[in-house]
């Protein structure tokens, strides 16, 4: 255990693994976060915000604000509440929003939007503490929102039950649509992400909003690799999602998700450096400390980086500890392969010059090959 923390701190807890990345807004500094802790990175944005100034939708809505004043404006996003003003000046309409939002109650969701609604030169209503639309939702419902027109600043995300709570006690519920998402010009790289995903070459998958989580969901669903891709999130790739709200439409489909306490980018990749290295297999094997990870393995806590044939070799080996592998089997783990098996021992071979150490993979005779289990722990998977 000391050495492993001792190569955690060498390499990075993340070193050795592939997570990808689907956001597209603040993916350099995700990125740059789990490369930080030495995770190697595949990012493809799984949607383009369309940019406010051009958004004809969000045009339209302030000019009905600006025309019919609500009752209630509720800021949810200080990114978003900034962008709306600055594409109102945009069009000659800053100072009439201004004017706008001093006459109606504004409510402000949290500190961050509170800063960018005085940055503003305006004040709010009120803020909850917690940041929390669900404590926003309640404090309308209590006033009283019959007959009320309510505005929402919307960020493309989904407000679960919000708009519906308010509008069933009466109110009308306008959105403004800021930071619309559409999907990619180019989806090249978010078809080589779900390869990636599927073939099981990420070991975690990322999602910062839940427009993006159901945009490759869509995206797989077109390709018919939906199941395929259901399946490798069920199991081997996991998806680490930065709140509950990003959750929903992977959680629609069955996949159970984590998440960090904090929903926030840092507390996100600090949950991956938990998790992660938790579900790399560490074996004692012919006199090494062997921890097997996504694209690399760890001997002795140095990192050894596996080609992608040598890798699933190795996992199929360390399904069975110490067991002989055969042959057949082991050319059905290796993707591609065909029916020739001399391919797994040339796969084999570099397994054995990436890791280092050739006698921790022993040949058996005409049988195939097996894992040069210490005795010790040959006895304890013997019984298991």
């Amino acid at each position: 255990m000391y050495e492993e923390q001792q190569a955690a701190e060498r390499h990075g807890p993340l070193a050795g693994f592939t997570v990808g990345v689907t956001a597209a807004r603040r993916a350099d500094e995700l990125g740059a976060l789990l490369q930080r802790r030495g995770a190697a990175v595949l990012h493809a944005p799984a949607l383009r915000i369309v940019p406010l100034s051009d958004d004809s939708e969000l045009l339209a809505a302030t000019k009905d604000l600006i025309d019919q004043a609500p009752d209630v404006v509720v800021a949810t996003t200080a990114i978003g509440f900034r962008g709306w003003v600055e594409a109102a000046d945009g069009w000659g309409l800053g100072e009439p929003l201004l004017a706008r939002l001093r006459e109606v109650e504004l409510l402000a969701r949290g500190p961050k939007v509170k800063g960018a609604v005085r940055a503003a030169g305006l004040t709010e209503d009120w803020s909850p503490s917690s940041e929390s639309m669900a404590e926003v939702l309640d404090r309308l419902l209590e006033e009283g929102v019959e007959g009320r027109r309510v505005a929402i600043q919307l960020h493309g995300e989904p407000l679960p039950g919000f708009v519906e709570a308010l509008r069933a006690g009466g109110a009308e519920v306008v959105g403004v649509p800021v930071y619309r998402w559409m999907p990619p010009e180019d989806i090249g790289p978010v078809d080589r992400l779900l390869d990636a995903a599927v073939s099981r070459g990420l070991d975690a998958l990322t999602f910062t909003s839940a427009p993006a989580a159901a945009s490759l969901l869509s995206r797989a669903e077109d390709r018919s690799l939906l199941p395929e891709l259901l399946a490798a999130l069920d199991h081997d790739v996991l998806p680490a999602c930065v709140g509950p709200v990003t959750a929903l439409p992977l959680q629609a489909r069955g996949v159970e998700t984590v998440s960090p306490e904090r929903f926030r980018l840092g507390p996100l990749v600090q949950l991956l450096c938990q998790e992660l290295p938790a579900r790399a297999r560490s074996l004692p094997i012919a006199g090494h400390r062997v921890e097997i990870r996504g694209h690399a393995v760890l001997v002795d806590g140095e990192l050894r980086p596996v080609p992608p044939a040598g890798m699933s070799l190795l996992r199929a080996l360390s399904r069975r500890p110490g067991w002989v592998v055969s042959r057949a089997e082991l050319l059905r783990a290796l993707p591609g392969a065909g029916r020739d098996e001399h391919a797994v021992e040339t796969a084999m071979a570099r397994l054995r010059t990436a890791l280092g150490a050739p006698k921790l993979i022993q040949t058996v005779v005409k049988r195939g090959y097996r894992l040069a289990l210490d005795p010790a722990a040959d006895a304890k998977y013997a019984d298991s």
